[in-house]
């Protein structure tokens, strides 16, 4: 007994780091937290007496039941999009903590976990453990079978991926993210006074739904009123680079639910283009802006 007790207190010493390890690489707040309690059920059970560093221990043993975890949820991929179109701000199927979920998703950036499900399980661990988390090479190859230099090219592919453009993208990167921050700021504080101004007179905003149906309104009058509809979502945004350019990611809980894309000219919005359909965001090419 007391030896479970003093196994007990160790994990309750890393379990802040165990659930974060495990959300940055699940995504899911109740899917990070079941990966830490079976990484509990499976110390209790184990013979430690040999293991001389328990929280790399600890912290291998939950990465390799959450790269379980992301295996088998790939297998049922086909159908998540398609089943997850609910309003932006309601509570999904497997949010059992809305509050607590935002907040995570919010301190790692919901744009790096919309990118970061867009790699495979075995890139996405071995970006996650080495690129966040510091864990060695050798100690992650083990885990997505594969060599040490194998491992290397897994998370330097998922780098590319992650941060893709941003390094390519054009001069003007910050002058466009400094106006859709803007942007966002106006939004989430409904000034509609500050919207306008960033938007050039003949702007464009189109919005193509799921059912087929778009919507296109011109004008930069026009489209602040439409913009009213925003201000609930923007709570869920950020900024991220959408096919090389600065644009938008509405993502509740780090689910990705619609992409902005703006086309600006000089110091204004010329153009907003709004994708919801599942199968149009699936081909969208999505970066994290650094800063």
């Amino acid at each position: 007994m007391e030896k479970l007790d003093w196994l007990a207190q160790a994990f309750e010493a890393e379990r802040s780091h165990l659930r974060a390890v495990a959300y940055q690489l699940l995504g899911s707040l109740w899917e990070a937290e079941d990966a830490v309690q079976e990484t509990w059920l499976h110390l209790s059970r184990s013979d430690t007496g040999a293991v001389r560093n328990l929280d790399g221990w600890l912290t291998t043993v939950v990465a390799r039941i959450s790269l379980n975890m992301l295996r088998a949820r790939k297998l049922r991929r086909e159908e998540s999009l398609e089943a997850a179109e609910l309003e932006p701000g309601t509570r999904e199927p497997d949010v059992t903590d809305p509050e607590q979920e935002a907040l995570m998703a919010d301190s790692v950036g919901v744009a790096l976990l919309v990118v970061l499900d867009r790699l495979s399980p075995a890139e996405r661990l071995a970006f996650v453990l080495h690129d966040i988390f510091a864990v060695p090479f050798d100690e992650i190859a083990p885990l997505v079978e594969r060599s040490e230099t194998a491992t290397r090219q897994l998370a330097s592919r998922a780098r590319h991926l992650v941060h893709a453009g941003a390094t390519e993208a054009s001069a003007d990167l910050p002058a466009s993210r400094e106006l859709v921050d803007a942007f966002l700021s106006a939004s989430r504080e409904g000034s509609f006074e500050a919207l306008l101004a960033l938007l050039d007179p003949d702007i464009v905003y189109r919005a193509d739904w799921p059912s087929g149906q778009s919507l296109v309104v011109q004008g930069a009058a026009a489209v602040v009123k439409q913009a009213r509809a925003f201000v609930r979502l923007a709570q869920f945004a950020q900024p991220a680079l959408v096919n090389g350019a600065v644009g938008v990611v509405v993502a509740p809980f780090g689910r990705l639910r619609y992409v902005a894309q703006f086309t600006i000219t000089g110091s204004k919005i010329k153009e907003i283009h709004v994708m919801a359909d599942p199968a149009v965001l699936r081909q969208v090419h999505l970066a994290v802006l650094s800063g």
